[in-house]
C-alpha cells in the first residue's frame, strides 16, 4: 500500500466574473493549453478541470464559466454550474481585477461563497495594468471589508508575477492524500472536446457584437485519411442563430471561415500531433441558447457542465 504521509492532494475552484483571467491562470499553472481564451464574456462555457501533478502533490483546479448577469437558458446553465464547482473542493480562488469600487457581479458571488466552510483567497489578477502598484491597495480594501478572506494575492498571470507564491499557500493548506488522477492527465475533457473549442475560439478572436455569444461548434466525426494515413480529417458544424450571423461568419467570398479554418488548423495539429484536414460547415439554428434539446444536442445538457 502506498504511504501518502508526505503527498498532498486537492480540490480547488476558481470562480469570477467575466474576463478576469481564470482560464489564463488555468493554462498557466497546467503548462498547458486546456481551456480556450478571449477577450470575449462567456468564452469559457462548461467547467474545465486542469490537474497539475508533481512528486510531492496534485492540485485539480477547476476553471468555471464567468458570473454574470445571463438572460438565456445557456447564461443559466452556465451560472449554475459555477456555483456548483464550489461544492466539494478544499479551498477556492475568487478572482477579481483592479478596480476603484465593487461590481454588482463580484457582490453576488461572494455573497453565495458566505455558506462555504472552506477557505477562499482573493486573487486580484492583472496587476501589471496598473499605472502604481500601490493602486493595489484600493482594491484589496474594498473586497476585505465584504468577505473574511483567507489571504490576499495580487498577481499577474501574463507576466507570472506571485502566481508561485499563490500555489504555495495552496499547496500548504491541502490535505495529506492520495493522487486522484493519472499522472499524465491534464483535464478531465479529451482532445475531441479541446478541439471543437479551438474552433470557438477562433471565432470569438475573428467576429463581433452578437455574433461570438450565439455560436457553438461540434466535430461531427475524425476519421484516418484513406489516401494519407499521415492525415487525420475532421469534420465540424458551426451553429449559429440568424442567417445574418452565418454570412457573417463565413465572410465575403469565404474569407473569414477560411482563416477560422486555417488557425483552427495549426492549434489542432499540435494538440493531436498530426496532419489534418478541416471541413467546416455552418449551419443556422434559431435561438438554440435557449432550447433545452437544442442545449443537449450542442453538449450544454443540464449534467454536461
Amino acid at each position: 500500500m502506498q504511504n501518502f504521509e508526505n503527498y498532498k492532494s486537492g480540490f480547488v475552484a476558481i470562480i469570477g466574473r467575466p474576463n478576469v483571467g481564470k482560464s489564463t491562470f488555468l493554462n498557466k499553472v497546467v503548462g498547458k493549453k486546456v481551456a480556450i481564451m478571449s477577450d470575449k464574456p462567456g468564452t469559457t462555457r462548461n467547467k474545465i478541470l486542469g490537474i497539475v501533478t508533481t512528486d510531492t502533490y496534485q492540485i485539480a483546479f477547476t476553471d468555471t464559466p464567468g458570473v454574470s448577469k445571463m438572460k438565456t437558458e445557456l447564461g443559466r446553465r452556465m451560472v449554475n454550474a459555477s456555483f456548483d464547482a464550489t461544492s466539494g473542493v478544499d479551498c477556492v480562488i475568487f478572482m477579481t481585477t483592479p478596480l476603484k469600487k465593487v461590481l454588482p457581479g463580484d457582490e453576488i458571488i461572494l455573497d453565495n461563497l458566505r455558506k462555504l466552510k472552506i477557505p477562499v483567497f482573493l486573487v486580484i489578477n492583472k496587476v501589471d495594468e496598473l499605472k502604481r502598484f500601490n493602486d493595489i491597495d484600493l482594491t484589496i480594501a474594498l473586497y476585505k471589508d465584504l468577505f473574511p478572506f483567507e489571504g490576499v494575492f495580487p498577481i499577474s498571470v501574463l507576466e507570472d508575477k506571485n502566481v508561485d507564491v499563490l500555489l504555495n499557500t495552496i499547496i500548504d493548506l491541502l490535505p495529506n492524500g492520495p493522487k486522484f488522477y493519472p499522472d499524465e492527465m491534464i483535464s478531465d475533457h479529451d482532445n475531441r472536446f479541446l478541439a471543437s473549442e479551438l474552433i470557438r475560439e477562433k471565432i470569438l478572436e475573428e467576429t463581433k457584437e452578437e455574433v461570438p455569444h450565439s455560436i457553438a461548434v461540434t466535430i461531427d466525426s475524425i476519421e484516418q485519411n484513406k489516401d494519407n494515413p499521415d492525415y487525420l480529417d475532421f469534420y465540424a458544424t458551426i451553429y449559429c442563430e440568424r442567417d445574418s450571423q452565418k454570412k457573417i461568419i463565413i465572410g465575403h467570398g469565404g474569407e473569414l471561415i477560411k482563416r477560422v479554418k486555417n488557425r483552427s488548423i495549426n492549434d489542432i495539429k499540435k494538440l493531436y500531433n498530426r496532419k489534418i484536414h478541416l471541413d467546416l460547415w455552418v449551419k443556422v439554428k434559431k435561438d438554440w441558447k435557449d432550447k433545452p434539446i437544442d442545449l443537449a444536442n450542442l453538449g450544454y445538457s443540464k449534467d454536461n457542465f
